[in-house]
């Protein structure tokens, strides 16, 4: 993250205060695995935001922030941030998400993975002494959707580097937690910005990676809906072999000079921000 948070990268930690929060089902805030497993209480992503919305305003006491960026799940909820609460932030920047409901491809290998769990015998009502195996093979689903094509191409040239791949992948999901997976893929159901999109009052800079699998620039989503937007810009970043599909957001070096795009549009002093050093 030093492409981002260093000095003079675009959101240099001596300049801004920046704020990480866990949402809840994720990292360390409140979730399934922490004991309440399938008795936990259903979350959507408009409680994820609400949740955000009242860290900032009230317990760090923050009536506007001055940006937003967020990834994948992030970015979707940085869409919905620009919606429900269009006075409360200067700018957001969207990555690797697209401003519409969740559906096509992108609902289909979720309920895949949903399946997998729920009707694994494993999974006994999430109440499971070890990973159940429908997880542990959905994953393997998942984690291939979130790689990019042209780099799984270049990785992956025969059956041995297949093998490897999928037993890393297996001791990845080993280390998760299946409710924890459940919960949050099925929380994002009530996820439809599109409908709102004209409203939105913020300036919006959304990030996509012509790679991804998870959001098709096949699709050309944000080429057809980004016009509604009145204070909106895109880009599309093409992918390559090294680049890493969804999970190019895990490498900003690889895209850091397009979020000094956006806080220069925002206002800010401008930086010298090329590929990271």
């Amino acid at each position: 993250m030093k492409a981002l948070f260093d000095p003079e990268r675009p959101l240099d930690a001596r300049r801004y205060y920046l704020i990480f929060p866990d949402s809840v089902g994720h990292g360390q805030s409140s979730k399934p695995s922490d004991g309440l497993k399938a008795n936990f209480p259903n979350y959507g992503y408009r409680d994820i935001v609400d949740l955000q919305h009242k860290l900032v305003t009230e317990a760090l006491e923050i009536n506007h922030l001055h940006a937003i960026l967020g990834m994948s799940m992030g970015g979707m909820n940085a869409w919905q941030w620009a919606e429900a609460y269009p006075d409360a932030v200067g700018g957001v920047m969207p990555v690797v998400s697209l401003p519409i409901k969740v559906s096509g491809r992108n609902m289909l290998w979720r309920r895949m993975v949903t399946n997998d769990i729920h009707f694994d015998p494993e999974w006994n009502g999430g109440n499971y002494a070890k990973p159940p195996t429908g997880w542990l093979r959905g994953y393997e689903i998942l984690r291939m959707m979130i790689d990019g094509v042209p780099h799984l191409q270049s990785i992956i040239p025969d059956g041995q580097a297949a093998d490897r791949f999928v037993a890393d992948v297996r001791k990845q999901a080993e280390a998760g937690d299946a409710n924890d997976i459940l919960y949050s893929l099925e929380s994002s159901a009530d996820y439809d910005p599109e409908p709102g999109l004209a409203s939105i009052k913020t300036k919006v800079f959304a990030l996509n990676f012509g790679d991804d699998e998870f959001n098709p620039e096949v699709l050309q989503v944000l080429e057809r809906l980004m016009p509604q937007v009145p204070l909106g810009r895109f880009v599309v970043q093409p992918g390559s072999e090294t680049s890493f599909g969804h999970l190019t957001m895990a490498h900003p070096e690889l895209w850091a000079q397009h979020v000094g795009e956006f806080m220069r549009w925002l206002g800010d002093a401008p930086l010298q921000v090329d590929q990271a050093r």
